[in-house]
């Protein structure tokens, strides 16, 4: 029984949303099941993922936390 867990920040990818729909949650549950199912033979109907929502500021890149890493990456002109 393969159990899946993906972990992304808690920001829309749109503007003006603040998460993840619940559409774009049921397409990555969908979208990773079937992918162990094409790959490893797992069945649908075993297999678990568990979606966690992390705040922005409690997700950190390069010692900082990621509100000002974009910062500091914007202000260089990095990406």
């Amino acid at each position: 029984m393969p159990i899946v867990n993906i972990q992304i920040t808690r920001e829309g990818s749109t503007p003006g949303t603040t998460a993840a729909t619940a559409e774009q949650k049921a397409a990555l549950i969908a979208g990773v099941s079937r992918l162990l199912l094409d790959v490893l033979d797992k069945p649908l109907d075993s297999t678990f993922v568990v979606i966690d929502e992390v705040e922005l500021e409690n997700w950190g890149r390069g010692g900082l936390p990621v509100p000002q890493y974009r910062e500091q990456q914007r202000a260089s002109g990095s990406r």
